[in-house]
């Protein structure tokens, strides 16, 4: 009974009310002006449908009045686009002028009728309402004075439901809406996960520095060396810390383009970087770097810098050969360094998977794990 009555307690059954009745207001107007044409309002709304910002008005009503609160509510707030969605609108006017003649109708019958029941239980003689004008006055005629009431509730709850039913088939968003919806939520999911992997290589290599070279301090016992590690980590920080307020001024600031990111021209920095956490760095770059494109430079880069991250991370100070070549149309990259104890597999990690997503956007190829009794890094990015 209790879940029966809950619609009651909701504001929606209350606002899809008022929806059904907006309608009507225009109605009882014109019934004032042609009471003997009441339709006539009915082809008004043929023409006013085909306009493209009826459409529009009609969403946000929907809406806010059908679906309030609702995050997704499959009601589409744009103009018609296409002579479909003026159709659809044209439709949905025509249906929603004859539901709120329905709703205006019922409940005021039934409302009438629950009075004119009680007035007849008093005594009082039928006042002449169709089916009812012909009851006798009975004091029994109280038991049925509810039954109007509980009909109009499931009619209220019923019309509503309806009525929402079909602004979401009318009003709904068309192929080409759903589309752009679509479109734009890919971009949205690629931009967060993009955002996620600059966060994991630019702080990831900032704490990785920082964690070695403070142990490789603690165990030299040489001020000299604790002197320069302590201002690599400085310069590590201030580096990682320009990234993450680049990255939060991206997510602050949606509607404006990001500002450059570091590239492969740019790649000294990393090189220096492993070099201060004590990795010997045999680096060899050949060919125009400085006329890599930009989003290719820009994902070399990071890829480069989550490869010395892992060597640090994973392997500590040792040898590492690096080797960036950029030839007329492909950009190789290639990381090599000893083994660790024990033996690491080909490498699930999300860095390593961020390094073969960055390719893979860029249409190039990356693996990771053992050869030659080394670990290896192979990236190739096509330039064009």
């Amino acid at each position: 009974m209790v879940r029966l009555l809950r619609p009651l307690l909701r504001g929606t059954t209350y606002t899809r009310l008022l929806h059904l009745w907006v309608p009507m207001l225009v109605e009882s107007l014109w019934l004032f002006i042609g009471p003997a044409h009441p339709w006539v309002p009915a082809l008004v709304l043929v023409p006013l449908g085909l306009l493209p910002a009826v459409r529009l008005g009609e969403g946000v009503q929907a809406r806010l009045l059908l679906t309030p609160g609702a995050r997704e509510s499959g009601i589409s707030e744009a103009p018609a686009a296409t002579w479909r969605d003026r159709l659809r609108t044209v439709v949905w006017l025509e249906l929603r002028w004859v539901l709120g003649w329905v709703a205006c109708l019922v409940s005021v019958w039934l409302l009438v009728a629950a009075v004119e029941l009680a007035w007849c239980a008093w005594g009082h003689a039928p006042s002449g309402l169709p089916l009812l004008d012909r009851l006798p006055p009975s004091r029994a005629l109280a038991l049925l004075a509810p039954v109007p009431l509980l009909v109009l509730y499931g009619a209220v709850v019923g019309l509503g439901a309806l009525v929402t039913v079909c602004a979401r088939r009318l009003l709904g968003p068309s192929a080409a809406e759903r589309l752009a919806a679509l479109e734009e939520r890919t971009e949205q999911l690629l931009e967060r996960t993009r955002i996620a992997r600059e966060l994991h290589d630019s702080i990831g290599h900032a704490l990785t520095v920082a964690v070695v070279q403070a142990g490789a301090a603690r165990a030299a016992g040489d001020p000299e060396f604790t002197d320069r590690a302590l201002g690599a980590i400085e310069e590590t920080g201030r580096a990682a810390l320009a990234d993450l307020e680049r990255v939060l001024g991206v997510l602050r600031e949606t509607g404006r383009p990001a500002r450059a990111r570091p590239t492969l021209a740019d790649a000294d920095r990393l090189l220096e970087s492993a070099r201060a956490s004590g990795a010997t760095v045999d680096a060899e770059v050949t060919g125009p770097v400085a006329a890599i494109p930009g989003p290719v430079s820009r994902e070399g880069y990071r890829i480069l810098q989550e490869a010395l991250t892992n060597v640090l991370r994973h392997a500590g100070a040792v040898p590492v050969r690096v080797r960036v070549a950029v030839t007329d149309d492909r950009l190789l990259l290639r990381v090599r360094n000893a083994l660790p104890e024990p033996i690491p597999g080909t490498g699930r990690g999300s860095g390593l998977r961020g390094i073969r997503e960055r390719a893979a956007l860029l249409g190039g190829s990356a693996r990771t794990g053992p050869q030659d009794g080394e670990w290896a890094v192979r990236v190739d990015l096509p330039l064009g």
